[in-house]
């Protein structure tokens, strides 16, 4: 639901990252570091991974993820090198614009790595336990999405895509207005091509630090339009967003129901139904048991 970025040079804030209660943690080697601090960025985010992997340093049940370098910056192996070793959850790769950056990607961190990483050696062909997400910030990320997408089918590792709303705006050279027409047909296009290839979608960063009203009506709407989560950038956004995203309690009871119905008139032999005056078929379904995989993921439900 709520992916929050943390400056990779700071570890007091990868600390307040880490008890904060967020889905996941990036910490963060690109936009979130100057340019001199890059190298500490690497060191302090290994240093922290590897105190999470000992014990002395608790992430909960908080996903650990690393933002590289894009590739554009001649940085990215570097950043691997030195976290890879530290066994992340996942990484995490900006401006994204083609199938060859995942490919290139996925082939540095199976080659990367030099001892057993959660369970994946170097040049491992099975499943990686170290996942990929990559964020879509271009208008040739965003016209190439179907390719991108379609990675999922031989990189098994690629769980996720971002939309990066801010650079591809920039990129356009729109105007950002607080409805969001500018960047429509990009947010839309993500989420689609995301879910034609089971990839998670998620959404973009919320910049007004002091709107959690402005926040939660975001997040509402990408969670209307097909994403599971959003990007936080300050630890006050992560309840709005983990919110939105959350089935509420009458949401899982209206699922459960539909689900339920839906069980006793297959054992009957019949498909489309009535429910209080509205037809039931296939997609209404579909989307019930969506409804009761979210809530299963936020630990609402066990089964």
């Amino acid at each position: 639901r709520a992916f929050l970025f943390v400056p990779g040079d700071d570890r007091r804030k990868i600390e307040k990252g880490a008890a904060s209660g967020v889905d996941s943690a990036i910490m963060d080697c690109e936009d979130g570091v100057a340019a001199s601090r890059k190298a500490e960025a690497r060191v302090t985010i290994a240093s922290a991974l590897t105190d999470a992997a000992n014990g002395a340093l608790d992430f909960g049940r908080t996903e650990k993820l690393v933002r590289v370098n894009a590739f554009n910056t001649g940085m990215t192996a570097d950043d691997l090198a030195a976290v890879l070793p530290a066994s992340p959850d996942g990484i995490v790769l900006p401006k994204v614009e083609s199938a060859d950056d995942l490919q290139r990607i996925d082939e540095l961190m199976r080659l990367s790595v030099r001892a057993p990483l959660n369970g994946e050696t170097a040049g491992d062909d099975a499943r990686p336990s170290i996942a990929l997400i990559a964020i879509i910030e271009s208008a040739r990320g965003i016209m190439n999405l179907r390719e991108i997408a379609a990675c999922a089918e031989s990189i098994p590792r690629l769980q996720a895509l971002v939309f990066g709303a801010e650079d591809f705006a920039g990129d356009l050279g729109a105007i950002r207005t607080p409805a969001g027409h500018e960047i429509a047909y990009g947010r839309a296009a993500l989420v689609v091509s995301a879910k034609a290839y089971g990839l998670q979608a998620v959404d973009m960063v919320y910049l007004k630090l002091d709107d959690a009203d402005g926040l939660s009506a975001e997040s509402r709407t990408a969670r209307e339009l097909g994403y599971t989560g959003k990007m936080a950038i300050h630890p006050k956004q992560i309840a709005p967003i983990q919110a939105a995203f959350t089935p509420t309690t009458a949401e899982i009871a209206a699922a459960l129901r539909l689900i339920d119905a839906f069980d006793g008139y297959q054992a009957e032999g019949k498909g489309a139904f009535q429910l209080d005056g509205k037809m039931v078929d296939m997609p209404i379904i579909r989307a019930a048991r969506a409804v009761m995989a979210s809530a299963r993921a936020a630990g609402l439900i066990d089964s």
